[in-house]
């Protein structure tokens, strides 16, 4: 288990850590020469059961603030050090303030100095503390009185950190995928690139392999030292040191960087926030924003009135952050002299409109209020199609977690998206109005196509998505495919009686050979204008197709093409090309090209560098 300091510069934090462990965490030449603290500090204290205790002796001068937020980040259990003859601070209070902002992590007051101060004034800060923490959230903190110096209170504040070690709980954290903020980053000579920091979130062995975000390449876990030892694993909570091998250098990765299980899908640029302050924010205000191990510049956006609660906000950050959602940020003023607020990370995008709209604030509101991953995800299902990968990213979820999130919902899950029952259903609804609406104002025409009938009627929802949903229409038999036409059953073309004469006299020279339209006119002795009319309705009852504009072919030969590409994409999974259609039928390479750019055109293959590969082979 990890413990970090917080306090005003000079209340004995690193003293009282020496007095429990042992250990200088000071280990800068200039923290030695000033006797503060101005970089994190680390101490590790072994057990008899050999587990370990670790602490985080974080700087407490207002100068070095950024490195105590740096190593507050992922730590569960604070030691508020309080020195009996300052008694509490501004600096006490400010970092009170940021732990509340922070999440309100448990915390447990040491009184250090005690032997310096008589026995009433201790009994002052005691009544100080108490009645800050209590205003600030806290009802139940335990109170420490010590002295480095004589000792005294040591043995006490020993057994509560023994006490809480063994029952310290990673909660979920541990059902996470790994995370871990980079606050340190260093070679070790016949080891190679190591990096530090407290593991926020999972479980990392060595062999593992992870995602490094500054260099954004992959490594390898040569070795792992938890809690100042060499270990296979180490899990949430811990200090963790990993060696890493693979293309990347101590120049290529910086303190703020992340290392991850994953690759991550995205960073964040604008957020949604629950904001939690005291200071009171303007809309648009510029804030130095920060997270884990990184510090940098951003804007708030107010979206709801101040003085409702949850207060919601968008925050635009001037550099992208890898955030998950439920993240914690801690807001400072532009001039990094008060802390202003802390932001929980709702959602890791925002939409460019109708964010301050009543029912999306509702929406944010619920969303805000969600108890844990499947309420979240019960949330977003009614506003659409969610991408899993995308969803699990977000917030976190391993394989096994994201399955449980989505068990026993009446969900279409394909291909990585999911839309629920009623969301499919609604699909359903808008894609037979949108083929009714088709109908009536193209009378002439069979139908539309699969690819078509989605870009008309659904254009924002994926295509894993949509087309399963008009497969359910066609299982329904609520639309009717034919020839590959998408039409309502209750709509159909026909010839009229003197074009079904015609067709009669047409259909076995198209049986021979493909026609163009003035070619046929002459041979039928029509004109030609009249040949054009009569040909496009053949081919929208189905019987001809055009490879190009005004050259048909038989529906029989197109089928042939369509199975010679089918069985040979069966065998060539880069595809079938044009050299090899054109050597199957000894035809010209132009023509081959025409033919298979038609199949691609109508959704039956996809085209991929030179070559064709097989996409529906339903349609023909």
């Amino acid at each position: 288990m990890i413990f970090a300091t917080a306090g005003h510069v000079d209340h004995g934090k690193t003293a009282l850590i020496q007095a429990v462990t042992g250990v200088d965490t000071t280990h800068l030449p200039e923290e030695k020469k000033r006797g503060m603290t101005i970089d994190l500090g680390y101490a590790y204290w072994p057990q008899d059961d050999d587990t370990v205790i670790g602490f985080v002796d974080v700087p407490g001068h207002e100068k070095f603030l950024g490195n105590m937020l740096a190593g507050i980040g992922g730590i569960r259990h604070i030691l508020l050090i309080i020195a009996c003859d300052d008694g509490v601070m501004a600096q006490t209070r400010e970092h009170l303030a940021i732990l509340r902002l922070a999440g309100r992590p448990q915390i447990s007051v040491v009184l250090t100095k005690a032997d310096r101060v008589p026995a009433e004034r201790v009994e002052e800060v005691r009544q100080e503390i108490t009645e800050l923490l209590l205003s600030d959230g806290w009802p139940e903190s335990p109170v420490f009185v010590t002295s480095s110096h004589t000792g005294e209170g040591l043995d006490a504040l020993r057994a509560h950190l023994r006490l809480h070690h063994q029952q310290q709980s990673s909660e979920s954290r541990t059902e996470k995928r790994f995370r871990m903020a980079i606050d340190r980053v260093f070679s070790v000579k016949g080891a190679g690139l190591v990096v530090t920091g407290t593991a926020l979130a999972g479980r990392v062995s060595t062999g593992d392999t992870l995602w490094v975000t500054g260099s954004d390449k992959s490594v390898r876990v040569r070795g792992i030292h938890a809690q100042n030892r060499q270990q296979e694993q180490a899990q949430a909570g811990d200090r963790v040191a990993i060696n890493l091998s693979g293309d990347v250098s101590k120049e290529t990765v910086s303190r703020g960087d992340w290392l991850l299980s994953e690759k991550p899908v995205q960073s964040a640029h604008r957020i949604l926030a629950e904001i939690e302050t005291d200071e009171g924010l303007k809309s648009w205000q510029p804030v130095h924003i920060h997270h884990g191990a990184s510090h940098i510049t951003g804007r708030v956006s107010l979206l709801s009135d101040d003085n409702i609660r949850p207060l919601l906000a968008e925050i635009t950050l001037d550099t992208p952050l890898w955030l998950a959602e439920e993240d914690r940020l801690i807001l400072r003023d532009i001039s990094a002299q008060r802390t202003l607020a802390g932001a929980r990370v709702l959602n890791l995008s925002s939409p460019r409109r109708g964010k301050r709209r009543p029912e999306f604030l509702a929406w944010l509101s619920e969303r805000a209020a969600a108890q844990d991953d499947r309420d979240v995800l019960m949330c977003e299902l009614p506003r659409g199609e969610i991408s899993l990968p995308v969803f699990a990213w977000a917030r976190q979820l391993t394989a096994e977690k994201l399955a449980e999130c989505t068990a026993g919902l009446n969900l279409l899950i394909n291909d990585g998206y999911v839309l629920s029952a009623q969301r499919v259903e609604t699909a359903k609804a808008i894609l037979l109005a949108t083929l009714a609406d088709y109908h009536q104002s193209h009378s002439d025409q069979m139908g539309v196509g699969r690819d078509r009938l989605k870009r008309m009627a659904l254009p924002v929802l994926s295509d894993s998505i949509v087309f399963p949903v008009i497969a359910q229409l066609l299982d329904e038999k609520q639309i009717v495919r034919t020839r590959g036409w998408l039409h309502l059953p209750g709509f159909g073309l026909a010839f009229d009686p003197a074009q079904d004469a015609l067709w009669h006299s047409a259909e076995p020279l198209f049986q021979q050979e493909p026609w163009w339209v003035r070619d046929l006119a002459v041979k039928l002795g029509i004109d030609e204008t009249a040949a054009r009319q009569f040909l496009k309705k053949a081919a929208q009852l189905g019987h001809i197709m055009a490879i190009v504009p005004d050259r048909y072919y038989h529906r029989s030969q197109i089928t042939e093409f369509a199975q010679v590409i089918r069985e040979y994409n069966q065998t060539h999974e880069e595809g079938i090309g044009a050299a090899q259609f054109r050597d199957k039928y000894g035809m010209g390479r132009k023509l081959a090209v025409q033919i298979l750019e038609f199949f691609d055109r109508t959704g039956f293959t996809r085209r991929r560098g030179d070559k064709h590969i097989l996409r529906d082979e339903g349609l023909f």
